[in-house]
């Protein structure tokens, strides 16, 4: 290993500061340090993305869930593989908290690591493309009424909803907003997709899990002037109106994360979920 990158978040003094350290530690190592170019531009000895001759050998997170998706998107891009250093409230998917960063960067640096593959989601509206590793969400957003919506699945309906919106996650998403919407919480191992919807009207729609491979139609129905927003990982994507659909499927790309010690899914479940209801 030669040259590790960095996504920051970049309005985290403590990231910064998380930064810093990590970057030390990796330059003592004989390691080349990369960051995002804001990142580096604050970073004694680092380089920036758009100047470096060749791509990273991994990325490291140093955030919240957000960096971290941020960094699944340079990782898929490149194809190396991700580890996530939790600065944010909860971090499903991070590996290590800042007080056992040096712990974990020494496994990393000694080869002492495992990699665990997550399934991604392909998303496309009209020409439009995105990538998904939590899930997919069409909700009213600013509109002031429920919308109607259809979900199909491989050309079936699944269910028709009025409701605020419905959630498609994947297992790694449904510890996210699909839970705080009533779904249930998925093994990442698991090879399936999970459809909730957001505040139905009517108690007979609940949360129903899909096939791996199954492929999903969610349309905003034309029946009635209705519009809606596409949101990507908690990042809005597109607007919808009445008539527009989405079409969502698993991905052909992976993401891969680094783990320095064994995982215990539900363990993690129990132990995040208590910190996050205190």
């Amino acid at each position: 290993m030669k040259r590790i990158g960095l996504m920051v978040h970049g309005k985290r003094e403590d990231a910064m500061d998380c930064a810093a350290r990590v970057a030390q530690f990796l330059q003592r190592a004989g390691i080349s340090v990369q960051a995002e170019d804001e990142a580096a531009a604050c970073l004694l000895g680092v380089m920036p993305f758009s100047q470096a001759e060749e791509k990273p050998d991994v990325i490291l997170s140093l955030g919240g869930d957000g960096t971290l998706l941020r960094g699944m998107q340079a990782a898929v891009q490149w194809d190396i593989p991700l580890l996530g250093i939790n600065l944010g409230r909860v971090g499903f998917l991070a590996e290590a908290e800042p007080e056992n960063i040096e712990d974990v960067l020494r496994c990393l640096l000694a080869g002492q690591y495992t990699l665990e593959e997550r399934a991604l989601l392909d998303v496309r509206m009209q020409d439009q493309h995105w990538l998904a590793l939590n899930d997919v969400v069409v909700s009213r957003g600013g509109y002031a009424r429920l919308i109607t919506l259809e979900a199909l699945v491989d050309g079936d309906t699944a269910g028709l909803y009025v409701a605020d919106g419905l959630v498609v996650a994947t297992p790694t998403g449904s510890t996210g907003y699909s839970l705080s919407a009533g779904g249930p919480i998925v093994s990442p191992h698991v090879d399936c997709m999970v459809i909730t919807p957001i505040c139905a009207h009517s108690l007979q729609h609940r949360p129903c899990v899909v096939p791996g491979h199954a492929s999903i139609r969610l349309e905003l129905k034309a029946d009635a002037e209705q519009h809606a927003s596409l949101q990507v990982d908690g990042q809005s994507c597109a607007a919808m109106k009445a008539g527009d659909w989405a079409t969502i499927s698993k991905a052909d790309k992976s993401i891969r994360l680094i783990r320095t010690r064994p995982a215990h899914f539900f363990q993690l479940v129990r132990d995040k979920l208590t910190e996050w209801s205190r």
